[in-house]
């Protein structure tokens, strides 16, 4: 699939048109789990990959890649054309097509989280040319967010409910709505109740698993026919069969809902954190590692 026309740093039409748009609830996996899907990712990258990686950071990263990764959801404030590539909706369907759902708001195609990841892609492609024009820091934190984003499940959900934006209730006593439980409060909760209110121990966890109770599903996570590009079609159509299956099973508005839905789900959310991750990294391997990858993966310690 090409990447979209739209690029970085030649926007001012695009700015123009797109100042206007805000579409609610982009934020995904809140702060945290943006940087746990970073610290994974940054476990399995390549020599050559976390070499670039670090050329591309900016100072105020101090090295780690994990520490930008939430970047994008404070960008989008002032690059208000960004707001739609953070996620992408359905017409109330458990299937994605990017023909159909991936646009914003004014229809304009490639606008939506797989697009953004393709198209991000294919900037950082240009890593090593003198004749980049790409702000290409900017390129790798978008990139490392938007991964993030959809494997979020309710980054890819239904227009009508705005990826659960509007679908109100309460989380165990706290009222919120259902995208920001997915987002942010059972990530809040598992790291409170099981992991001494530690993220690091959570990442822990998650890298233990990686080696352990997922080292069987990793290389099926890595499949991707697309060599040269991405497979975020792939983790769109994975994201809205969760949003189905569990996301939105089951809940309606004014509901409360506790430990059933949390212990069911959390495993889920656990995963796409460990898929994001491992893809990630695969993704950061196959731009900077060029024809040496073809396409190894990543490596499991």
């Amino acid at each position: 699939m090409a990447p979209h026309p739209w690029t970085l740093l030649a926007l001012p039409l695009v700015v123009l048109l797109l100042a206007s748009v805000s579409p609610p609830g982009a934020d995904a996996w809140g702060k945290e789990g943006h940087i746990m899907v970073c610290k994974i990712a940054e476990n399995y990258l390549s020599e050559k990959a976390a070499a670039a990686v670090q050329d591309l950071l900016p100072p105020s990263a101090g090295g780690e890649l994990s520490t930008v990764c939430p970047w994008a959801d404070q960008a989008r404030w002032h690059y208000h054309w960004s707001s739609p590539l953070h996620y992408a909706n359905t017409p109330e369907v458990c299937g994605f097509k990017y023909s159909r759902d991936c646009h914003n708001s004014r229809g304009q195609q490639g606008m939506c989280v797989v697009g953004a990841i393709n198209n991000y892609t294919d900037q950082l492609y240009s890593y090593g040319h003198s004749k980049s024009s790409y702000n290409l820091t900017e390129s790798l934190m978008f990139l490392a967010h938007f991964v993030g984003d959809v494997h979020q499940p309710l980054h890819v959900g239904y227009e009508e409910d705005e990826g659960g934006n509007t679908i109100m209730l309460h989380w165990y006593r706290r009222k919120e709505n259902l995208h920001h439980v997915w987002d942010v409060s059972i990530i809040d909760t598992a790291i409170k109740d099981f992991y001494n209110k530690s993220m690091d121990n959570m990442v822990e966890t998650l890298k233990m698993n990686l080696t352990d109770g997922w080292s069987d599903d990793i290389s099926h996570w890595e499949n991707c026919a697309n060599k040269r590009a991405t497979c975020a079609n792939d983790y769109a159509i994975e994201s809205i069969h969760l949003s189905c299956n569990y996301a939105y099973k089951d809940v309606e508005q004014n509901i409360t809902l506790g430990d059933d839905y949390f212990f069911s789900r959390y495993p889920v959310v656990q995963k796409r954190l460990a898929q994001a991750g491992i893809r990630l990294a695969l993704i950061l391997n196959r731009i900077f590692d060029g024809d040496e990858t073809d396409i190894k993966p990543v490596q499991i310690q």
